[in-house]
């Protein structure tokens, strides 16, 4: 019998807890930088020296840091169920937890892609300097989706939510979109969980098990129910 079709939609609050810090929790500045300046087109265009290297820091950071007990559980699941983890966040701490299917909508610290033609990705290790240029001779820049950008793996997110059982949101309260709107992609009777310490009123959502807690912990308590929903 194949394994129900398990969905994770994970943000920053799961790679909180391993020391990585999110702008939206310090009124919107990110490492003391506004958000625009760093993670716009506008911000590039303007300084991309300074955009270069706030990415190179985060790529160190991310380098550094390691899974927590909701990564680890996120990759368990796969035990179990037939898993999809579908994650705002820019780190690799799904992949360092060993989750086998992961798409970052919103792009890869560990990646960089021309500035002249999107399709150009390239994995990275070190850092992006000034002058380091494509093939085509453009300007290398961090593969991440700024504000304002197109995210080109949401229809592919959407398509893999729809055939969902089971539908997980971690660690973001379902504010930034087009992220936030893949659950109401979601058939009426797809079992969902959210776990966040501050759940927004989604009333409108149906077969939805709130859970206000922390990544880990609530993730753990995501795991008790679905053990005694799907018993082995």
């Amino acid at each position: 019998m194949p394994k129900k079709k398990l969905v994770v939609l994970s943000g920053a609050g799961i790679s909180a807890e391993s020391g990585i810090p999110t702008f939206r929790d310090a009124g919107g500045l990110w490492e003391g930088h506004d958000v625009m300046e760093v993670a716009s087109p506008q911000g590039w265009k303007k300084n991309p020296a300074l955009v270069l290297d706030f990415y190179n820091q985060r790529r160190k950071a991310a380098k550094q840091a390691q899974p927590n007990d909701a990564h680890k559980i996120v990759k368990r699941l796969e035990d179990y169920f037939d898993v999809t983890v579908i994650t705002q966040n820019v780190d690799d701490l799904h992949e360092k937890a060993g989750s086998s299917h992961v798409i970052h909508l919103h792009g890869s610290l560990f990646q960089m892609r021309s500035s002249l033609d999107e399709n150009l990705v390239y994995d990275i290790e070190g850092d992006i300097h000034l002058g380091d240029k494509c093939p085509k001779g453009s300007q290398l820049r961090p593969h991440i989706v700024w504000f304002g950008e197109a995210v080109p793996l949401i229809t592919t997110a959407a398509e893999i939510s729809i055939d969902s059982d089971v539908f997980i949101v971690v660690g973001t309260s379902l504010q930034v979109y087009p992220a936030a709107g893949l659950i109401e992609y979601l058939h009426r009777d797809t079992l969902k969980f959210l776990v966040d310490l501050n759940p927004p009123s989604v009333d409108y959502i149906k077969n939805l098990t709130i859970i206000a807690d922390k990544a880990s912990e609530g993730m753990r308590k995501v795991m008790e129910k679905l053990m005694e929903i799907f018993p082995n």
